[in-house]
């Protein structure tokens, strides 16, 4: 198996996550957080539509990050993304890490909102 290390070019990955946190451009943040290649910052959940809306120009899709379990995101949330022209994945939050670190080494125009584990 063939292992290639990962470049960023200035976008901003997740670096790690634990029990209520996550790790990011060396700054730990508690709870929620929204991760773009630009930057991150705290976010309320479920119900904190509005900073994921204002993706849409910069983004194609959002990966939700459910907490340390795989769950259903509500309508309320989902929908309105939908219907704004972003694409919208749940998955649980370590996968969702992954995911978004991945593509966006590829250059992808991908953000991340996730629940700690």
């Amino acid at each position: 198996m063939q292992l290639n290390e990962m470049s960023f070019d200035g976008a901003t990955p997740i670096e790690g996550y634990g029990p209520g946190f996550f790790r990011i451009g060396g700054q730990a943040f508690e709870g929620g957080v929204l991760v773009t290649a630009r930057g991150a910052r705290s976010w309320g959940g479920y119900e904190d539509t509005e900073p994921l809306l204002a993706l849409k120009d910069d983004v194609d899709v959002v990966f939700v990050g459910t907490g340390a379990e795989t769950g259903h995101i509500p309508s309320d949330l989902r929908q309105p993304l939908e219907a704004a022209g972003l694409g919208v994945e749940a998955m649980n939050s370590p996968a969702a890490c992954r995911t978004y670190n991945v593509l966006l080494s590829e250059g992808r125009r991908v953000a991340v909102a996730v629940l700690p584990v």
